[in-house]
């Protein structure tokens, strides 16, 4: 779909918390090589333990997920080379990331 070789930006209120080079796109999700950016040691933690807390399958650990995920979308926000998204569901994983995105938010259920 033309995003492999796109440089994608993840932001904090503090600076750059890094960059996704795209090299897979399997629609609706993206992933690629991530390089970490000044910012990415204050949200480090966050990406840990959401991932850990996604891979779990045990009664409740979605609703410890979704709070985790609403405190990473409190501190970052997603840039694609035209500019901001208003929506996307992120994980990172040492030096990957994948993600999708939507041009308008999510469905709230």
């Amino acid at each position: 779909m033309g995003f492999e070789g796109e440089i994608w930006q993840v932001h904090a209120a503090g600076g750059p918390v890094g960059e996704i080079r795209i090299d897979d796109a399997d629609f609706p999700w993206l992933s690629g090589r991530f390089t970490p950016g000044p910012g990415f040691a204050a949200v480090r933690d966050l990406f840990a333990r959401e991932l850990a807390l996604a891979e779990r399958d045990d009664e409740g650990h979605w609703e410890e997920w979704e709070a985790v995920y609403a405190d990473i979308r409190r501190h970052v926000s997603l840039s694609s080379p035209d500019g901001a998204v208003p929506e996307f569901l992120l994980h990172i994983d040492g030096d990957r990331a994948w993600f999708r995105w939507s041009d308008e938010p999510f469905d709230e259920e």
